[in-house]
């Protein structure tokens, strides 16, 4: 009997440590595969974001599987299609921990769907690596969730500062998804902002994201008079907005962020967006080598120029495989340490490093949109952060259009030759 409950007490032990070793971020030795998990919305309202984010994600990994992998252990992508919804965002998440057993998680780019999953990965003790979700609770999650992009404190912040000191204006109408933790962000924090600058808001309309008639909201805006119309929305929804904005003789500029950066923006407002501005990750046009390199890899592969979801993606997997190969291990807590500890890695989006809230800091660049381009305006860098002495700033970026889809693009995520070398350390979206 003593025999018999012994026994039974080892394979108790065996079974709670390998528990525990789940737990503690992936399998049980550092040898195989390394498998990360991919979830985007691939088939929803936001699938340009999500199929952005999957190229980047997998050529990253490519080349890094090319160049003998990490430590010797292969890449391997799990990628799920969340569809855009929150709780579709969770399930596949669960999924991608409890059956597919990956060692990290990398999305998303709408901050509804990284809310909802984060939890998810924080529970398992799997570190999270969002690429382009700007809204600060993300990382508030846990302390295995990080992000490689600017908070949305600063973008909003941004463009409050970009509509007053550039565009001079001194009074502006806000037009929110009211269902989007990006676009609720987005505009408390411009808001703030704005009439602490001496602004006044002047009128306040709301819409959902399955919204087609905005006549409604837009007439009253248009009967406040603003000097700007801030719309921190996602592309879907802002081309018709601009689109019905014009019909409805409006002439007050449309602002916005992150979230207007794809293709369809252009083929869904038109010429109606000429005269936009929005705030975003990088250019294309940077000179830095890591840019370059980065975009003519991309468009040889995939025939487009590479929008700022793309960029902020391929930094999310080039900073996860450098983390894994400092850590020198998949355990989720040594590689969890490892990524904290991230410290000006040379990304395509910038100088990155990863802050005690695990968000990367950066400037963000404003651009203007003219005739399906995006026009470089200028660089805003956030509070104490010194830009560089010399500057090679861009000066346009082609949007992709129907008619220029393979030989346009659409400039995001903030760097310029200015931003990315000023770039230091922490902070996503949308």
């Amino acid at each position: 009997m003593q025999r018999i409950l012994v026994a039974l007490g080892l394979m108790a032990t065996l079974v709670l440590g390998l528990a525990c070793e789940r737990r503690g971020g992936g399998a049980a030795s550092d040898t195989g595969p390394i498998k990360i998990g991919v979830y985007a919305d691939l088939t929803g309202q936001t699938s340009s974001f999500g199929q952005s984010t999957k190229n980047g994600i997998q050529m990253a990994a490519d080349e890094i599987n090319k160049a003998g992998g990490i430590n010797g252990r292969q890449i391997q992508l799990v990628v799920e299609d969340d569809q855009g919804l929150p709780a579709q965002a969770a399930t596949v998440v669960t999924k991608l921990i409890n059956q597919d057993k990956v060692h990290a998680v990398l999305g998303e780019v709408a901050s509804s769907n990284s809310l909802a999953a984060a939890p998810k990965a924080q529970e398992a003790k799997i570190p999270m690596i969002t690429p382009s979700s700007t809204n600060p609770k993300v990382t508030q999650v846990g302390d295995y969730i990080f992000r490689v992009c600017f908070i949305d404190p600063f973008q909003g912040e941004v463009m409050a500062k970009f509509a007053i000191n550039t565009l001079k204006a001194k009074t502006a109408a806000v037009l929110t998804d009211v269902n989007s933790d990006y676009s609720r962000g987005l505009d408390q924090f411009f808001t703030e902002k704005f009439t602490k600058m001496g602004g006044r808001i002047v009128e306040r309309q709301s819409y959902t994201q399955t919204d087609q008639d905005f006549s409604g909201q837009l007439t009253a805006i248009r009967s406040a008079n603003p000097d700007v119309i801030y719309v921190p929305g996602y592309y879907g929804q802002v081309g018709v907005i601009a689109k019905q904005a014009k019909q409805l003789g409006i002439k007050a500029p449309l602002l916005g962020g992150d979230g207007w950066d794809a293709p369809q923006l252009f083929q869904l407002g038109g010429d109606a967006l000429n005269g936009s501005y929005f705030s975003n990750h990088y250019s294309y046009e940077d000179p830095r080598p890591e840019v370059k390199t980065f975009v003519d890899a991309y468009r040889a592969r995939y025939n487009v120029i590479p929008d700022a979801i793309a960029a902020l993606a391929y930094d999310a997997m080039k900073v996860l495989a450098d983390s894994i190969r400092r850590a020198g291990s998949t355990d989720g807590q040594k590689l969890r340490d490892a990524i904290a500890q991230t410290t000006n890695y040379p990304g395509v989006t910038g100088t990155i490093s990863i802050n005690a809230e695990r968000n990367a800091v950066k400037p963000a660049t404003v651009f203007e949109l003219q005739s399906g381009k995006y026009v470089f305006k200028e660089n805003i860098y956030p509070e104490g952060m010194t830009p560089p002495s010399t500057t090679a700033s861009p000066t346009s970026s082609n949007a992709n259009t129907a008619a220029t889809n393979a030989n346009s693009g659409n400039a995001s995520t903030a760097n310029t030759n200015a931003a990315s070398t000023a770039n230091t350390a922490n902070t996503a979206n949308r």
